[in-house]
């Protein structure tokens, strides 16, 4: 699997249809779609589509291509669809992901400013309340991102989530019942805006199986052990300054500003 995702990410610019991908795992399409889900928890031609939206993000921070030339480059025609699919998965649009590093090092500066990380969602909680520890062999201090996903893969907004100042235990109150993956990376404190926006060498954590939410339910407490990306991790597609913003609008709403 390894090779496979190796090979997908040296070829990512090029047209990368399933039988060819399969054909390089000497698989049918069938069975390598079935052995890539079971692996990755998404499609081969998902996960495809997921690096080329990460390639976007790096073309819109690293060069002067235009919006649309950047949609191109990518595979996407229209610039519509290219705007519609960046914001789903980002949480902003394009021309904003753009123009976000100085406030994005603003929204870590306010956190690491921050003495008491309460919300008032911890009070009175009327769903479950999912609860567990982060912990890392790697030393580490910074903000800790913790979300729980529709889906296999940190983009879009997270479902429900919430952030740590450091390493430890952490509780997202109010989960309604359902099925969700929970995943969690990492900023360091003095981290530059662009490996915010780009957050590839991070630590990081996603469950390899779903949890599920009962109505009523006491969880177990969840173990997030964070690691140093590897090839089978997906990537973070989500604008991580999103979540500060969001969180700091919760927190202390007068520093809340834009997406």
């Amino acid at each position: 699997m390894e090779q496979i995702l190796a090979y997908i990410q040296d070829h990512i610019e090029d047209p990368l249809p399933l039988a060819r991908l399969a054909e390089q795992a000497s698989y049918s399409p069938y069975h390598f779609t079935r052995l890539f889900k079971d692996k990755m928890g998404i499609s081969p031609m998902y996960y495809v589509s997921a690096l080329r939206l990460q390639k976007a993000k790096e073309l819109l921070l690293n060069s002067s291509l235009s919006i649309r030339d950047i949609g191109m480059e990518i595979g996407q025609q229209s610039l519509g669809t290219f705007t519609t699919r960046f914001t789903q998965k980002v949480g902003m649009t394009p021309a904003q992901f753009r123009n976000t590093a100085e406030s994005a090092g603003q929204y870590l500066s306010l956190l690491q400013e921050l003495k008491d990380w309460r919300t008032s969602d911890l009070l009175a909680p009327q769903h479950a309340t999912v609860r567990g520890a982060v912990t890392s062999e790697f030393a580490f201090e910074g903000v800790v991102l913790i979300g729980l996903f529709p889906k296999p893969i940190p983009e879009g907004l997270p479902l429900y989530g919430t952030l740590l100042g450091a390493l430890g235990e952490f509780v997202i109150p109010n989960v309604k019942p359902g099925i969700y993956y929970v995943m969690a990376t990492t900023i360091s404190w003095g981290t530059e805006a662009k490996r915010m926006l780009l957050p590839q060498t991070t630590l990081r954590s996603r469950s390899k199986t779903a949890i599920v939410v009962g109505a009523g339910e006491e969880l177990p407490a969840l173990d997030v052990s964070l690691h140093p990306p590897s090839l089978i991790d997906p990537p973070i597609l989500i604008s991580l300054p999103v979540l500060m913003n969001r969180f700091l609008g919760r927190v202390m709403p007068e520093a809340s500003r834009g997406p």
